[in-house]
């Protein structure tokens, strides 16, 4: 497990528990420590014992041979860690875990996967999945997409238990896509609850939210289908309604009228969507695909208009039929 947060903690969790061997590598040496003694994360996985066989170490040379990796990083820090993996691992079957663009760009893990080690077997888990319900054996139903259905099958087998089922499908990009952009949504989703609005408001925005996720992802070569399911759809309506949602509760505070840079500065966890937003907001401009609701949620963060100001300017758009390209 190449990452030690609360997703590692929780997919490695899974896998002792269905009885395979599991090593967890952190880059902070004193984190490794409290793990080992401890078997706890009291700030991001509170009243959660997690399974004594998990094997923790801040050495990537200690993830040397294993029967697939599991990368579980923050999207900034993915390029620099694959360049380390290459050197010091050179793994040959890579699950990505990460739900955010590599970089300031728009580039995919498996993108980034495919330049700097393009012998690797790729695949992607996504889906509606708090990391603190699922180590806590609440049901829970995600998705791996790859290109070889052979691994695919295999990561489906390995992860998939009495509390976790996983289906299986090839669409990677759309699957990343879903993983990424639904953070956007629930951003916006956190505004609404922030300004007090109920679930007429609520149920319009994830609607149209997932519209919008469609007509980008699409545009990018994606199928569809991929995001009426557990990467899109799934995915957007969890991490809209969460009280353990990041991406929610930054949308929430921006909602109440506080400063983005206050509410990060008081966050232990990343909140992948403020700078998934920014990049998708320029794309979709290169694109010439419509974001309406993108665009207010980076105005929102940057403060060029207020959240009330916001939902006004999305209510009084020109009216449109409902579903346009």
């Amino acid at each position: 497990m190449v990452g030690g947060g609360a997703w590692g903690l929780a997919l490695a969790h899974l896998l002792a528990m269905n009885g395979y061997p599991v090593v967890v590598w952190d880059r902070s040496a004193e984190r490794v420590r409290r793990l080992r003694e401890s078997r706890r994360d009291d700030t991001r996985l509170p009243g959660v014992l997690l399974h004594p066989d998990i094997a923790y170490t801040d050495s990537l040379s200690d993830l040397r041979g294993a029967r697939f990796h599991v990368l579980v990083v923050k999207s900034a820090a993915v390029s620099e860690v694959l360049d380390r993996l290459k050197g010091e691992v050179r793994p040959e079957r890579l699950v990505s875990a990460v739900k955010g663009f590599v970089g300031e760009s728009l580039k995919t893990v498996s993108q980034a996967v495919a330049e700097v080690m393009p012998e690797v077997t790729f695949a992607v888990l996504s889906g509606p999945s708090i990391a603190l319900e699922v180590v806590k054996g609440v049901p829970t139903s995600v998705v791996v997409a790859s290109g070889d259905d052979g691994f695919a099958r295999e990561v489906q087998g390995a992860f998939s238990g009495r509390t976790f089922r996983v289906y299986r499908q090839d669409d990677v990009l759309g699957v990343e896509l879903g993983g990424a952009l639904k953070n956007i949504v629930a951003i916006a989703a956190g505004v609404s609850d922030g300004l007090g609005f109920g679930v007429n408001s609520k149920g319009a925005l994830l609607t149209r939210g997932l519209y919008e996720m469609v007509r980008f992802g699409v545009s990018l070569g994606a199928k569809r289908e991929t995001f009426f399911g557990l990467a899109g759809m799934g995915d957007m309506i969890t991490t809209s309604f969460s009280p353990n949602s990041r991406n929610r509760y930054v949308g929430e505070q921006l909602g109440k009228g506080r400063k983005i840079d206050e509410i990060l500065e008081g966050m232990s966890m990343v909140a992948e969507g403020v700078r998934t937003a920014f990049i998708v907001r320029e794309e979709a401009k290169r694109l010439g695909v419509d974001m309406p609701i993108t665009e207010v949620v980076c105005d929102i963060i940057e403060g060029k208009v207020s959240p009330t100001d916001a939902l006004g300017r999305l209510m009084s758009r020109p009216l449109k039929r409902e579903f346009y390209v």
